[in-house]
């Protein structure tokens, strides 16, 4: 949410007409009230691609992937990959989406460089029919470990 002391600057966005129309029905169906605030997440949405941003930035997110578990080894490659990368892993989880497929969330927080290894390891394995690593900025407060108050005894 945008900080009340922020400055609202107004522009002008010339739109086709099927495009704004195509546009009005998506902000009506995800709930927005106005163009302005579906225009502003699409724009925080595009600064946080993975691929935009530097590659030193402490980031966390979640690796999200689809693979056939039937493909021989596939599995523990996958678990190997990841052991490899323990260190940036925060948790999984792991779903089976049909006799064949499984979906797997990994939750990682690190070096964009590093997350993009990992996803680039995984997403190259033959079997992986999906991967995809979205991210968001990260304070590091100095150090790798977690740290704070959640209002609990």
């Amino acid at each position: 949410m945008a900080d009340a002391k922020e400055e609202l600057v107004r522009f002008g966005v010339s739109f086709p007409a099927p495009l704004i129309e195509q546009f009005d029905r998506y902000i009506d169906e995800q709930g927005y009230t106005n163009r302005s605030e579906a225009i502003r997440d699409l724009a925080r949405r595009s600064l946080l691609e993975p691929s935009r941003m530097n590659g030193q930035e402490y980031v966390a997110g979640t690796i999200v992937i689809v693979f056939d578990h039937h493909v021989t080894d596939l599995p523990v490659v996958l678990m190997e990959i990841q052991h490899r990368y323990h260190h940036a892993i925060i948790s999984n989880m792991h779903v089976h989406l049909n006799h064949a497929q499984c979906l797997e969330v990994i939750v990682v927080r690190g070096q964009l460089s590093g997350l993009r290894e990992l996803h680039q390891q995984i997403q190259t394995q033959k079997g992986v029919t999906y991967a995809e690593l979205s991210v968001t900025y990260a304070d590091r407060h100095g150090d790798d470990t977690h740290h704070h108050d959640h209002g609990h005894p």
